[in-house]
């Protein structure tokens, strides 16, 4: 910081004294905003007309300047009152404040920061009252989180990458009003690992049930979109969800998620065996081999005869339980469970819960893509943990479907 910008700080601070006398509805940070504003859009007239006020170049140009109009716009700090300066052709367009807006660039993102933490439009209202001064009404709020409906559109319908490593599916539900009714819909999520480790929400779908005639429909899209090979899916429990991805791509295995195996487990199981019986299951998901964790699981029938359900759930969805088995650590870790999705479900979750009910599909589409997008901003940018190690065990049992091979095992260490 130069010696005349700290001399003018001083300077400046002198007359404001107190917290409300320097960010207050009218205090000096304010002011200073609107003088920023108001030279720089003195500076745009000038860059328009091509000489500065009052310079005899001026003269016989055509054009020149004209007076200026008040107008009060909204900003981060409240309402404010700036100064557009005119020509006498009529032609300037301020690029600071364009025509027809009467608000500064940064004040809709802070209203898509309130909705997207799940504040109602009152409440939104209320807060930028309370805090900046400024008075927004129920249809300018409407207005800015619309502007978000084109680019989730846009988003759920990029083009995806030809090939995922992992890919994770699951869903939540939300209560949304129909027809004059609070039904429940199902918010499908699909979540993509692609060959680098890099994690990506690859789209959104609404539905009023939960079914693999529906998720038969998203994995299409998602071939629609490009992606040609998945090489695992992890799913949870839902019957006929495996045929469908199988039907759409033959070659991918199914990885049922063991978490949510556990779950339905222990609806039969009393609370005073659970605590046993969860460890006793652990010795199964945690075997070494495929063969020794179908001993354990035998063994589990002898030892708890008073809850055969445990054992035959675990039997029926052997198929897709065996697939990790044939993993080390690195992969299998990835893989056993779904909690890379459940953890941005939770996400979303705590931005809905105090929504009674949706007005529409659209409302929840904005709130739910708001919410996910602050969610990847949360460290989705790096690799998933010790990611080079997985993918140097994939590019062995899948090389003929991977792309990268130029990549190194050293490379794939540096990533990690």
């Amino acid at each position: 910081m130069d010696r005349e910008t700290q001399n003018l700080i001083k300077k400046l601070s002198k007359k404001a004294r107190t917290p409300e006398e320097m960010f207050g509805s009218d205090g000096l940070l304010k002011a200073l905003t609107k003088a920023l504003v108001d030279g720089a859009l003195q500076a745009e007239m000038t860059d328009h007309l091509g000489y500065e006020k009052h310079a005899p170049e001026g003269r016989g140009s055509g054009n020149s300047r004209n007076g200026a109009t008040c107008k009060t716009v909204k900003s981060n700090l409240g309402d404010m009152d700036i100064t557009v300066p005119r020509d006498r052709n009529g032609e300037f367009e301020p690029q600071m404040v364009p025509k027809g807006h009467r608000r500064i660039d940064g004040f809709d993102d802070k209203i898509l920061a309130l909705y997207a933490r799940g504040m109602s439009t009152r409440d939104i209202q209320d807060h930028l009252r309370d805090i900046y001064g400024s008075d927004v009404s129920p249809t300018l709020i409407s207005r800015v989180t619309d502007a978000v409906l084109d680019e989730v559109h846009r988003w759920q319908n990029r083009p995806l990458e030809r090939l995922y490593a992992i890919l994770y599916l699951d869903a939540l539900w939300i209560k949304v009003r129909h027809h004059g009714r609070v039904v429940k819909k199902a918010v499908y999520v699909v979540i993509g690992i692609n060959e680098d480790g890099l994690r990506d929400v690859l789209g959104l779908w609404l539905s009023e049930a939960e079914g693999a005639a529906t998720w038969l429909q998203i994995v299409t899209e998602l071939q629609n979109r490009g992606v040609e090979d998945i090489l695992i899916a992890c799913v949870d429990g839902l019957k006929g969800l495996p045929e469908a991805i199988e039907a759409v791509f033959p070659r991918t295995q199914v990885q049922l998620c063991v978490v949510h195996l556990i779950r339905n487990s222990m609806r039969y199981v009393n609370w005073k065996d659970r605590k046993k019986l969860a460890a006793d299951l652990r010795s199964v998901y945690a075997a070494s081999s495929e063969a020794a964790a179908c001993s354990r699981l035998k063994q589990l029938r002898q030892d708890w005869p008073k809850y055969p359900q445990v054992a035959d759930i675990w039997q029926r969805s052997w198929e897709h339980v065996i697939p990790m088995f044939g993993y080390a650590q690195p992969v299998r870790r990835i893989i056993y469970t779904t909690n890379a999705i459940e953890a941005l479900n939770s996400s979303i979750r705590k931005v809905i819960r105090n929504k009674g009910s949706f007005p529409n599909d659209e409302s929840a589409m904005k709130l739910i893509y708001l919410a996910l997008s602050k969610h990847k901003l949360k460290g989705w940018k790096n690799p998933v943990w010790k990611w080079g190690e997985a993918r140097n065990q994939l590019a062995i049992i899948f090389g003929d479907r991977m792309t990268n091979d130029d990549i190194t095992p050293e490379s794939f260490t540096q990533k990690s």
